[in-house]
């Protein structure tokens, strides 16, 4: 079926080159950090992790969220996310890919890779989180290809597909709660030692997941002959708003609990993000902006009338996707380190090198969905072709 990606029309063969553009410019960057090491980025002694972890936390968030399509459909047989659960499952495989990626550019040395498998430590988060990431990028080829392949020859996918959807239910979540715990197991940052850590990520990845992937639907809809019925596309906006609306709650109690209890440490996260601290004041605009698109985007979804408006959709979508990456893919991680060891603030701020490595994981991550999205379009055309 891989043929398939290799015949497109102008406007994919550019979408395409202009994405093999992003991973060159990735990848020169990327050895130029190899060749000097990771000094040609903005992290120090006190902030050592930066963007290439944040979006690491963020992507694994997108990758878990395909939960959403495959437990209605699965276990509920809510046929309307017949045609999406696909689509899910394709974006959960690219989103892992480029979370691995940025934790394979963090390391500075590649060769480090090879110590969780060498050297395995079943009392490290760490080697468990490498552990479902790998079985859940598994489960989800195996089951999207196979699905995939048996459309096309016009028979219904195998049996045993439908068990492992089912068991990547429960993995899906569990990628994403040990992915929480590297962060709440850390006791010497007060922003993250909370129990609720892995509610609230899960919370934001059932929102920022599902909104990106209606924004996909509505992309497919209006670039190709996949089409996606209005109900669907309802049916998970609602999911989004209410996982969001969660979410939003669960941040809340966070700073109820910071500011009512006293604690120190946990006060000086918050009050460096929004209201800067000791002159410091890098984050405050973009989680400002993240508050505003947050209830915005709450607001554009509540209302029933604009959540069916097709113009007023996509932009409460869009400003909840960007709310959730303000919070988990920049301030949720910056704002751990802040006080550092010495009670002080040390700001980060990304080189132009690590923005141009950031940029070519996304662009291999967008290459890689598009490809498989690519296939999927062309089976169902054809298919569906053969059908009349």
């Amino acid at each position: 079926m891989l043929e398939k990606a290799l015949h497109g029309s102008w406007r994919y063969w550019l979408w395409m080159a202009f994405l093999l553009f992003l991973v060159g410019v990735g990848f020169f960057a990327y050895v130029r950090q190899f060749t000097y090491g990771l000094g040609l980025t903005g992290m120090s002694r006190d902030v050592t992790w930066g963007l290439y972890i944040s979006q690491f936390t963020f992507l694994v968030g997108v990758a878990a969220s395909g939960v959403m399509v495959a437990i209605p459909y699965y276990l509920h047989d809510f046929k309307t996310f017949g045609k999406i659960v696909i689509l899910g499952e394709f974006l959960a495989v690219a989103s892992i890919v480029m979370a691995v990626l940025f934790v394979f550019v963090d390391l500075g040395q590649p060769t480090r890779v090879l110590n969780v498998l060498l050297y395995p430590t079943p009392h490290s988060i760490m080697f468990w989180d490498i552990c479902v990431l790998s079985g859940y990028l598994l489960l989800n080829i195996v089951i999207g290809w196979t699905v995939l392949g048996a459309e096309k020859k016009g028979f219904a996918p195998p049996r045993w597909t439908r068990v492992l959807t089912i068991v990547s239910i429960p993995w899906a979540i569990s990628i994403h709660t040990v992915t929480a715990f590297l962060y709440a197991g850390i006791p010497g940052k007060d922003y993250w030692l909370t129990a609720i850590m892995a509610a609230r990520f899960l919370s934001s990845a059932f929102a920022s997941g599902p909104a990106l992937l209606i924004i996909i639907c509505l992309v497919l809809r209006r670039l190709s002959s996949f089409k996606v019925e209005n109900s669907a596309v309802q049916a998970l906006a609602k999911i989004v708003l209410y996982a969001f609306i969660v979410n939003v709650f669960f941040f809340i109690l966070e700073v109820f609990t910071a500011f009512y209890s006293g604690v120190p440490g946990h006060q000086a996260s918050l009050l460096y993000l929004f209201a800067g601290l000791d002159g410091h004041d890098n984050l405050v605009f973009f989680m400002w902006a993240a508050t505003v698109l947050a209830f915005l985007g709450i607001v554009l979804l509540l209302v029933p009338k604009l959540r069916r408006n097709p113009v007023v959709l996509p932009i409460a979508l869009l400003a909840v996707f960007a709310a959730c990456w303000l919070d988990k893919g920049l301030g949720l991680i910056l704002g751990g380190f802040v006080p550092n060891s010495f009670e002080g603030v040390v700001e980060y701020l990304p080189s132009a090198n690590e923005l141009m490595v950031v940029c070519g994981v996304f662009g291999l991550g967008m290459l890689i969905m598009s490809v498989l999205y690519k296939i999927v379009i062309s089976v169902r055309r054809a298919h569906e072709g053969d059908a009349h």
